[in-house]
């Protein structure tokens, strides 16, 4: 068999068994409850992995290395160090108290989960219509699914967009979240061997020694803080800020609702721990990037450094033509791992936290979230048709601002157990996504990560001091006077 009839092969293959999963998820699929989170009888194990696949998806896999590439050591320890750290930290603050409320009011999504905590619908349909924001890394994972997929068969870019939307959309169309789970236990299967195999594969790019190779490059490009960089210059934009973001990523929907899948607390260590090995390992692929450089492969554009690496690198022999096929179908899978987490989240929010509320009518639940795909699908295909560059910066513009929007209420819903005041988490969730979009528009803030980091910050000193206001009752006292 020639490799490019391997590659074909191999395509076929991976399609027929992501259409097979998918069919034995719709048969598990009866309801919209089931179509959101499935029916608690998933191992914990299948959802951290799950988990892990839907976090290390193509950014990690694909646009991330680019920012390794241009920015060398300081951004690396940003997406692999901190971000790690951050993962790790929000799972064991979070898990337990958000599972054991989530079973309680039976919440599907984030916003579903912030009307039961908050008693207000009009809360509710803000977190609603601002996880909306989301949309911004469905294109992202669009333009590198189709940046790949050009770069593995002959036809230009928005062919192999099309071809994504298709496939992907067809096949979370017919089994939801069981679809998405055991299509993304597969995909993190897959993803977890080319990690691996990719970052031993180019360690003798290091074998003088990794401080010294980087200075090969420059010294700036080996520092810990990396001086001459716009995004990776001080302690803050590398460690602080990665942490930070990287924590409250942890609380979009379609990576906090994963809690839900799992049966009983017991099941949360189990978890915790599948997710954090497998997302380290997922964050190998970033060594990419430095591996790019040091084999002398020049680029203006830091989102095709996976693309350019890999032709380079494994298309002269014939083993390395094989061999490539299964890395390109692998980082494609990594995409579509993510991909598929967020339309289920997001058709399930659309449909149970907008229109239902504004209709009231729950006959159709399960048809519509599927009809609320297809909408997603055409929205997303057309802002990844002619995408802006730096297509990393553009998702995390959006995304971030939905997570800095979403810590004070789901941290401070999670560890408070009483009755808390609506203005001291309303508040904060509104300053959190403003002030990320002010600093990082027009306030000269070019890394989205710092932007929103300062807003979170800015979110929670408020609403500590509110809450703390709140609990004096000073404002009681100042009503009575």
């Amino acid at each position: 068999m020639t490799p490019e009839l391997f590659k074909y092969v191999l395509c076929g293959l991976y399609v027929v068994v992501i259409y097979t999963l998918s069919w034995r998820g719709m048969r598990r699929t009866r309801d919209i409850k089931g179509f959101s989170i499935g029916n608690k009888d998933m191992s914990p194990y299948l959802v951290g992995v799950t988990l892990a696949a839907s976090v290390a998806s193509t950014a990690t896999f694909v646009i991330n290395p680019g920012f390794v590439y241009a920015h060398g050591a300081a951004a690396y320890l940003h997406y692999g160090v901190s971000a790690i750290l951050g993962m790790a930290v929000a799972f064991l603050v979070l898990s337990k108290g958000f599972l054991r409320q989530g079973n309680e009011y039976v919440a599907l999504t984030i916003p579903d989960w912030i009307y039961h905590r908050y008693q207000t619908r009009s809360f509710s349909l803000f977190f609603a219509f601002i996880n909306l924001l989301s949309i911004t890394f469905v294109v992202l994972i669009l333009v590198g699914c189709s940046l790949l997929m050009s770069g593995l068969f002959p036809i230009d870019q928005k062919t192999s967009l099309i071809i994504t939307l298709l496939f992907v959309f067809s096949y979370v169309l017919m089994g939801g979240t069981y679809a998405h789970a055991y299509t993304n236990t597969l995909q993190g299967i897959m993803m977890l061997l080319i990690a691996v195999l990719l970052f031993v594969e180019g360690l003798p790019y290091f074998s003088g020694g990794v401080v010294t190779a980087l200075e090969s490059v420059s010294k700036d490009y080996a520092s810990f803080l990396n001086p001459s960089s716009d995004l990776y210059f001080s302690f803050f934009s590398v460690f602080a800020s990665g942490f930070i973001i990287t924590f409250a990523l942890m609380l979009q929907p379609h990576i906090l609702t994963k809690i839900l899948y799992l049966k009983s607390e017991k099941d949360i260590g189990k978890f915790i721990t599948t997710t954090v090995v497998v997302a380290f390992c997922f964050s190998l692929i970033l060594c990419i990037g430095f591996y790019a450089r040091l084999s002398g492969i020049e680029t203006p554009d830091q989102d095709v450094v996976v693309r350019e690496y890999l032709l380079a690198e494994f298309s002269e022999s014939t083993f390395g033509q094989y061999l490539l096929a299964f890395i390109f179908i692998t980082l494609l899978a990594a995409g579509m791992s993510t991909l598929d987490g967020i339309l289920v989240a997001l058709s399930a929010m659309v449909v149970k936290d907008i229109v239902i509320p504004i209709t009231h009518d729950e006959t159709r639940a399960l048809q519509l979230s599927r009809w609320v795909l297809v909408a997603v699908g055409v929205v997303g295909g057309f802002l990844a048709w002619n995408p802006p560059p730096l297509i990393g910066l553009f998702a995390q513009k959006g995304v971030y601002g939905l997570a800095a929007a979403s810590v004070v209420p789901i941290l401070f819903g999670v560890i408070f157990k009483e009755k808390l005041p609506l203005w001291a988490v309303f508040v904060p969730a509104v300053m959190g996504l403003v002030i990320h979009l002010i600093l990082n528009t027009v306030g000269g803030v070019t890394n989205p990560a710092v932007s929103a980091s300062y807003a979170i910050l800015m979110a929670l000193l408020f609403g500590g001091v509110a809450l703390a206001i709140d609990r004096q009752g000073w404002f009681a006292v100042a009503a009575r006077k």
